[in-house]
């Protein structure tokens, strides 16, 4: 680069730092961090004693001392914009400012001997930047010429969203998360309930980790992943409170713990020396958006209410200047949203008699959400730094999803989430400690809207092909009152401890431990209402039938225990890293952590004997010649041990080709253990306090029928008495288990965990920044629910030589005496993905007013079982299923995002993605030969092209008003979300025996929102 092009490279760089001294700047922890360092190269007569770095929007300071080489190290800042002063024998010398980012480590060597610039010579002092151009200095500050900032990250892959992005770039929600696709393999999805989630690879959200302020968000209990993001249309965090995060899918270092996947670290605001405050309001409805696609087919209705009101403010500032800092923030949401009631697979409602079609149609439900943060820092002596933040989160409304569930069978939503931080820094000469002492609160607490009695109508198909015959269920309508009841969460405490140590040449060193005593909580009492299940015209051409149900499910205690699930869990992790740089192009990121969970729920656990009984040789017979162990799922309360082997390497390696680190290439190779989700394990428990009770009569379920042979107590003939609680109490005295299903969770269960690996090339063209690699990334041991019941004979299928049309059936209707299916939870998901990738980054500036940060993504992943999936009945064992691509994962992805600044004043922001359709499957069960075939097939996608295509865009004027300050301004804002008005239809044909397989099936489109106009306006100062 010759020396015209890095003066304009400094003068981009120091005017986007200039910038960035006017908005708040974000504060981070441990994980996430930013760190620096380099070497000074000054006069021999005048050597370097030590580095001071300023952030500039506090003035927050910290000392490194100079090695005898003029080196320097600063392990641990905050991501923000500094300027480095360095102290010499004799006088001091600065830098510009310049920029770090989350979880950035960076290299920058400055050279104090260079000769004088023009200007200088001229008698005007000059300051030049880390981006090595020069400006004029009106502070006096001696001359100093930079490098560009060189990156010494390691074998990590991901992208750094800054604050621009997430200010400038559409979306809908105001999710901050939303933007984490850019990253390579990484989706983020949105239902059509407006519930969101993030997966990468080919793992679903459940092991996803986002930590906040280097606080873990994990979600202990329940699904997606962090807490309240399990089915809530909320966002996890203020957006105003967030300064930008670093989002990692692959190789992350040793700090990380309990994800394997991706992890998401994002810092929040911090007040700084200037009062700053903003507001903002965002506003559509029906009228602002075109019709969905349930609006036009079959046939064309008015539009449905929908409404989306999203409003907040922050405000940060001085405490006293220097020394202490306050931010605040909230952000609310009112939302009515609308979804449609509709049968599965395409099947027309007007089908089903004219009684139920009040059931069908488009709908609107109400959604509220109120989100506070606030955070004080104070900085006592110029070695320390104090942190006391807190959030709050409070959402209710009536949720329900697109689908078969009448609006009667609505659920009441309750989430709240409060958390706490207190965190201290003490920075010495070679070290540094950061500690931590965090708090939280969860409750996720659905309740049925309505109450009363639930009804289900379900048909049946069976389809014969030359491949076999295929048999499926569609369901086509629930009505009547809700079936969600439960109220889990965690509460607890969590000591953190990281110690960096860079006394050593070359070497930063980090040492950390966590221990968090958390109280892990669920009740579940689902189907408090009954549930009565028909086969309406199963095999059948005489229509419609709904007088005999075959099925019913309904909830009742058992005894008089406490039917409130707890576990007071410990868990304790510990790790090391080391950054070292071996040479001046190759740095080496070695590292180690072992994690540990006790939960007694699993551990203490004694298996009921009435429950050992049951399943014993002498009233289950057909155990004896099964293909598994029951003794291997019963608990004497002694015989469980918390899993000790979750040892991690984490190594990675930067090589740098050129001195200033313009090329370079990176790889890695970690190990990341997860954790068993508590909703699974505590099943085992809540099954012995409240049971979903399930009977079967006879003749009235084509597709699994009852054997009242087998189970006589639970297979009856059908009496109208059974429709009413007097019925209900009399079928549960007259079995002897009631109906009541078992758990049995393996004595030796595992941990899930992923070993990742990555190689790939970076380099920088210019103000372009490129990126290419390739990930493989295996998971296993994942969680699974198995069926344990087995035939006389002690199979699974049976292959009866008498019939030779018989079919292999899962022997739902071999259960122990009087009591339902046997349930086995265990370990053994699989999934594996293989990634290509390629990435471009472009960063804005003002001489540069433009940004554009794409990235393309080929996967080919596979799976042992449907995405998403952790029941597997249809086979006897986990390792029966095949693996097969995954239904959960594209093949292709391409995301770009992008702004710029108009000559009008106005800032045109863009985001695009486009992947390609994905992969379903279904059985096909034959009889010649006997067998049972898991098959799949790409779907049909949009326009048989691609499976998800979203172009949106925003467009943005900020009108000075030089009130209060100079600063004060009015933004408006309009957005255009999915400007081509593509529907990408999410349901699809799952019947392999059907021509139409993998083909669309009604009309829903997931999250993806019709075209769109979305109005903001907002006030700054």
């Amino acid at each position: 680069m010759n020396k015209t092009m890095l003066r304009a490279a400094l003068a981009s760089m120091t005017a986007l730092a200039t910038g960035a001294v006017l908005a708040p700047a974000p504060a981070q922890a441990q994980v996430g961090q930013a760190s620096l360092r380099g070497t000074i190269t000054a006069p021999a007569d005048n050597p370097v004693v030590d580095v001071t770095a300023i952030e500039v929007a506090t003035g927050i300071r910290r000392v490194s001392p100079a090695g005898p080489d003029g080196s320097y190290n600063f392990a641990s800042l905050r991501a923000g914009t500094y300027r480095l002063e360095i102290r010499l024998k004799t006088g001091t010398r600065s830098s510009d400012a310049f920029t770090l980012n989350v979880g950035q480590n960076a290299g920058l060597d400055l050279d104090l001997t260079a000769p004088a610039t023009q200007a200088a010579q001229n008698g005007q002092p000059v300051t030049e930047s880390t981006e090595g151009a020069q400006t004029a200095d009106t502070s006096g500050d001696i001359i100093v010429t930079g490098n560009r900032i060189r990156s010494l990250a390691g074998g990590q892959v991901g992208i750094n969203i800054t604050q621009r992005l997430i200010e400038q770039l559409p979306q809908n929600n105001r999710n901050f998360l939303a933007f984490a696709d850019l990253a390579p393999g990484v989706r983020f999805i949105e239902g059509a309930d407006g519930s969101s989630r993030i997966q990468g690879g080919g793992q679903d959200s459940r092991t996803v980790n986002v930590f906040i302020d280097g606080v873990s968000q994990k979600d202990y209990v329940l699904k997606n992943g962090i807490t309240g993001q399990d089915s809530s249309p909320g966002n996890p965090f203020p957006q105003l409170a967030i300064g930008e995060y670093q989002v990692l899918s692959s190789n992350y270092k040793a700090e990380f713990d309990q994800v394997s996947s991706v992890a998401i670290t994002a810092i929040t605001k911090s007040g700084t020396n200037q009062f700053h405050g903003e507001g903002f309001f965002d506003y559509t409805d029906q009228k602002l958006r075109e019709r969905r696609p349930s609006e036009i087919y079959p046939e064309k209705v008015d539009k449905v209410t929908t409404t989306n009101k999203q409003f907040g403010g922050a405000l940060g500032g001085p405490i006293i200047k220097d020394k202490a800092h306050f931010f605040f923030s909230y952000e609310g949401k009112r939302i009515d949203n609308p979804y449609d009631v509709r049968p599965e697979n395409g099947v027309s409602p007007g089908t089903l008699p004219s009684q139920y079609q009040q059931y069908f149609g488009t709908f609107s439900s109400r959604f509220n959400e109120d989100l506070y943060f606030g955070k004080i820092d104070i900085v006592p002596t110029d070695k320390d730094l104090i942190e006391l933040s807190g959030k709050y989160r409070n959402e209710s409304g009536v949720q329900i999803s697109t689908g078969i569930n009448a609006p009667d069978t609505a659920t009441l939503n309750k989430v709240k989430d409060r958390r706490g931080l207190l965190r201290w820094q003490h920075t010495e000469d070679n070290w540094i400690n950061d500690a931590r002492l965090s708090y939280e609160n969860s409750k996720w607490a659905p309740t049925p809207a309505t109450n009363g009695i639930t009804t289900f109508f379900q048909s049946t198909q069976r389809t014969v092909t030359d491949q076999g015959t295929s048999t499926s269920r569609t369901d086509l309508l629930r009505f009547g009152a809700g079936s969600n009841f439960q109220d889990k969460g965690q509460k607890g405490w969590t000591v953190q401890d990281d110690f960096t140590w860079t006394g050593f040449e070359r070497h930063t060193i980090k040492v950390g431990g966590k221990a968090k005593w958390v109280k892990l909580n669920s009740l579940e009492q689902n189907l408090s209402n009954p549930q009565y299940t028909y086969d309406v015209n199963a095999f059948s051409q005489a229509g419609f039938n709904a007088t005999q149900p075959y099925l019913l499910e309904f909830g009742a205690a058992v005894g008089d225990r406490d039917p409130r699930i707890t576990s007071k869990n410990f868990q304790f992790g510990i790790y090391a890293q080391d950054d070292w740089d071996v040479t001046d192009r190759l740095t080496l990121n070695l590292g180690v952590r072992w994690d540990y969970e006790r939960t007694p729920a699993y551990l203490d656990f004694v298996t009921p004997a009435e429950n050992v009984t049951a399943v014993s040789a002498a009233n289950y017979p057909n155990l004896a010649r099964a293909d598994y162990n029951i003794n291997d799922y019963i608990s004497t309360g002694s015989n469980r041990k918390a899993f000790k082997g979750a040892w991690q390497p984490r190594l990675g390696f930067t090589y740098r080709f050129d001195e200033a680190g313009r090329f370079s290439m990176f790889g890695g190779y970690g190990r990341s253990y997860d954790r068993n989700q508590f909703d699974f394990i505590q099943q085992e428990l809540s099954q012995g306090t409240y049971s979903v009770r399930r009977f079967n009569f006879i003749g009235n379920d084509s597709l699994n029928p009852c054997d009242p042979v087998a189970n006589p107590q639970t297979c009856v003939a059908w009496n109208p008495i059974y429709l009413t609680d007097a019925g209900r109490q009399q079928l549960l005295a007259g079995a002897t288990g009631g109906g009541r299903e078992f758990r049995f969770i393996n004595n030796d269960l595992k941990v899930p965990y992923s070993d990742q690996f990555s190689l790939g090339l970076r380099g920088r063209f210019g103000a372009l920044q490129t990126e290419v690699g390739y990930t493989h990334i295996e998971s296993k041991d994942g969680f699974v629910f198995l069926l344990g019941n087995r035939r006389p004979d002690g199979s699974f299928f049976f292959n009866d030589p008498n019939n030779p049309t018989d079919t292999p059936q899962s022997p739902f209707s071999f259960a122990p005496a009087g009591y339902g299916s046997i349930i086995l939870g265990d370990n053994g998901l699989k999934t594996s993905s293989d990634a290509a990738y390629l990435k471009l980054t472009k960063t804005y500036s003002p001489s540069s007013p433009w940004s554009i940060d794409a990235t393309y993504t080929y996967t080919e992943a596979e799976e042992n079982r449907q995405f998403g999936e952790v029941y597997s009945l249809d086979y006897a064992q986990i390792d029966d299923y095949p693996t097969l691509r995954s239904s959960g994962v594209p093949r292709h992805r391409f995301v770009v995002a992008g702004s710029v600044d108009t000559p009008i004043g106005i800032t045109l922001s863009s985001k695009f993605q486009i992947e390609s359709p994905t992969f379903v499957k279904g059985f096909i069960d034959s009889s010649s030969p006997f067998a049972r075939t898991l098959v799949g097939t790409v779907t049909s996608g949009n326009g048989d092209r691609w499976g998800r295509r979203q172009l949106d865009f925003a467009f943005t004027k900020y009108i000075p008003l030089n009130f209060v300050t100079d600063q004060t301004r009015i933004r408006l804002r309009l957005d255009i979300l999915n400007v081509m008005n593509d529907r990408n239809f999410v349901d699809f044909n799952s019947n392999p025996g059907d021509a139409n397989f993998g083909q669309q099936v009604g009309y829903s489109v997931g999250g993806n929102p019709p075209r769109t106009i979305k109005l903001s306006a907002g006030f700054s100062f």
